[in-house]
């Protein structure tokens, strides 16, 4: 699982979405929506009292599954997505899951080491919410949303948050970091999940070869 703190994102952790993203500029025709979304896309913007609002989006040609698996992989995600120096599972209740991530941060001249501890609850593999129950942030929680694309063949993994940070920080500093270091995430779930899935066609096919299914004509002895 995967969540975007002050300067770096933390990983989140969960049946297939049945809900479609909704338009947000997204093309009309089907073949062109794998393409708009291939990058990551960040939004940023100023609430009251300091908290910035995060929004990020990309395509992936995987199942919901393996997507879910990839931001719910919070012992392995320090070899994987950028800045995170250590991150893991604290406890599991079947309700509610408590995970630690510790990063790197930073803007330009700026350079920070972020710890935050989470508590998480989810919908498998529809919705992971998250807030901060200890660590650098006054305020950070939100959403990981895993929704079936308009083409119908991917889905779309959106990020949305709500971020203070509990250490000086101008907002527009706040929204810079975001807006560098959240598809570098995004982009790093992206090819985790498309990974597995490769993985795992190549091995059904590898597998149907050995074993091919038997021909119509084919007789069973009794």
């Amino acid at each position: 699982m995967v969540i975007a703190m002050f300067g770096f994102v933390i990983l989140l952790s969960g049946k297939a979405s049945s809900r479609t993203v909704e338009n947000d500029e997204v093309p009309s025709r089907p073949q062109q929506i794998e393409e708009h979304y291939q990058r990551a896309k960040v939004r940023t913007s100023d609430l009251e009292n300091g908290v910035t609002a995060v929004i990020g989006k990309i395509y992936i040609n995987a199942s919901a599954k393996n997507i879910w698996a990839a931001i719910t992989d919070y012992n392995n995600q320090k070899h994987f997505v950028p800045k995170l120096i250590d991150s893991g599972l604290i406890s599991d209740n079947g309700r509610e899951q408590v995970m630690f991530e510790k990063g790197k941060t930073g803007y330009l001249f700026f350079k920070k080491t972020v710890y935050i501890k989470l508590s998480i609850r989810g919908d498998y593999p529809q919705r992971l919410s998250f807030r901060q129950i200890e660590g650098d942030f006054k305020i950070y929680e939100g959403d990981w949303l895993i929704d079936r694309a308009p083409d119908g063949k991917g889905f779309v993994l959106t990020f949305q948050a709500k971020i203070k940070p509990n250490f000086f920080a101008p907002p527009m500093f706040v929204r810079k970091v975001q807006e560098h270091d959240l598809p570098m995430v995004l982009t790093a779930m992206k090819k985790r999940a498309e990974s597995a899935e490769s993985s795992l066609r190549a091995s059904r096919a590898s597998s149907q070869k050995k074993f091919p299914p038997p021909s119509g004509n084919s007789i069973i002895a009794e």
